[in-house]
């Protein structure tokens, strides 16, 4: 999301030497022979291509491009493989959308991540789950809330599935940040960051980050925390406000 002009090899070159670790989206989409022998970190990258929780088929194959992809991540040294509740395709907008979740999908859902577990346990990686908003990015998508994935991952908790605790998203779907970080923090993998409204990095909205790290340093968090977000200017200024939001 930063330094969208530059080739990935440029970006992850220079976050690397900033002393950041790299996240990454679309796998499919770069040279992996670069990334192996950038000397990059990565700390996060899509944990499948296609499918969803919901039903038989998207289950199959969610768990085939999440068995192929876990592939990918261990030859990358990734840390953790991000899944959503359904395939997101153009615009983050859902492949298949959902309004009304039944019963019998949330079986299905913990189920289809109960297997992603064992997978991830003969594969020996971790697989996340990530929320997402639904006003204002991603309408249609089941399981977006927060309240979902967190009970999702703590009906299935298993240590190699895991929350990504995305608080832009959380804010716009659900706000009460501190408490919701308080509630997930069990099974929280990784928690990221953007400010409201527009995505762009900490102290360009509404969120005091600041009170949130401290907040996340007092209840134990020492877990990773990542910026997925636009910069408001120069990138490098961006990633300082996010260094200087979390260094408490």
């Amino acid at each position: 999301m930063l330094w969208r002009d530059k080739p990935m090899e440029w970006r992850v070159k220079r976050l690397t030497e900033l002393g950041f670790q790299v996240g990454l989206w679309n796998w499919p989409d770069h040279d992996l022979n670069m990334l192996e022998k950038s000397g990059a970190t990565f700390s996060i990258m899509n944990g499948y291509l296609r499918g969803r929780l919901t039903d038989d088929e998207g289950a199959a194959e969610l768990l085939r491009t999440a068995r192929e992809t876990a592939q990918i991540g261990k030859r990358l040294g990734v840390a953790r493989l991000n899944l959503h509740g359904t395939g997101l395709g153009e615009g983050g907008l859902p492949v298949t959308p959902c309004e009304v979740i039944t019963g019998a999908m949330w079986l299905k859902a913990r189920d289809t991540l109960t297997r992603i577990a064992e997978l991830a346990d003969e594969e020996g990686v971790v697989f996340t789950l990530e929320n997402l908003n639904l006003p204002v990015d991603h309408p249609g998508v089941p399981f977006g809330r927060a309240e979902d994935t967190l009970a999702l991952v703590s009906a299935v908790n298993h240590p190699r599935l895991r929350l990504n605790l995305d608080l832009y998203h959380a804010q716009i779907g659900e706000g009460n940040l501190i408490e919701l970080c308080r509630r997930c923090l069990p099974w929280i993998g990784e928690v990221q960051v953007a400010d409201v409204p527009g995505r762009m990095e900490p102290g360009t909205g509404e969120i005091n980050y600041a009170g949130v790290a401290k907040a996340l340093l007092s209840m134990g968090y020492r877990g990773p925390v990542g910026m997925e977000a636009f910069a408001s200017g120069d990138p490098e200024l961006a990633l300082q406000a996010f260094k200087t939001a979390f260094t408490v």
